[in-house]
């Protein structure tokens, strides 16, 4: 069980730490930029992050199910069901939101970006702050989780 929690820590702060570099570090710096230079920023983004965030999210939810299964009932618990909560309340705004822009912004000739470009960065913004909170609380939870059961 210990090499589980720590792998499961391991991802899910990875994916909570990556989450609020982008919202709150990458996001900011990109809304300073000019447009042309935001828009192409952003398309990068988009295509490197899709890769990073699913080898991170995967394992970190697949972890956590497997947490919450293997824990059982004891110390912890209500924390290990926030977490999975979290996680699912993440892929939910994940797949249902920023994803489906995600994959309109990789299409986006950076030289002709949409006219409601802004708009659409602003929608994203907005399903974003939901996601990144999401991880650090899912991070979060699962910490004291840990700490919870290691006391007794």
């Amino acid at each position: 069980m210990n090499a589980l929690l720590v792998a499961q820590l391991v991802l899910v702060g990875l994916l909570a730490g990556e989450e609020l570099i982008v919202r709150w570090g990458v996001q900011p710096a990109m809304a300073a930029l000019p447009d042309d230079a935001h828009v192409r920023t952003r398309i990068a983004l988009v295509k490197s992050l899709k890769v990073v965030v699913p080898i991170l999210m995967i394992p970190a939810v697949l972890a956590s199910i497997a947490v919450l299964v293997v824990g059982g009932t004891g110390d912890g618990l209500v924390w290990r069901i926030a977490a999975v909560a979290a996680l699912t309340v993440f892929v939910l705004a994940s797949f249902l939101g920023t994803v489906p822009i995600n994959i309109g912004v990789n299409d986006w000739d950076p030289a002709d970006p949409p006219a409601d470009w802004k708009r659409i960065v602003t929608r994203w913004e907005r399903i974003d702050v939901l996601r990144s909170s999401a991880a650090v609380i899912a991070f979060v939870a699962s910490a004291i989780a840990v700490v919870q059961a290691s006391s007794t």
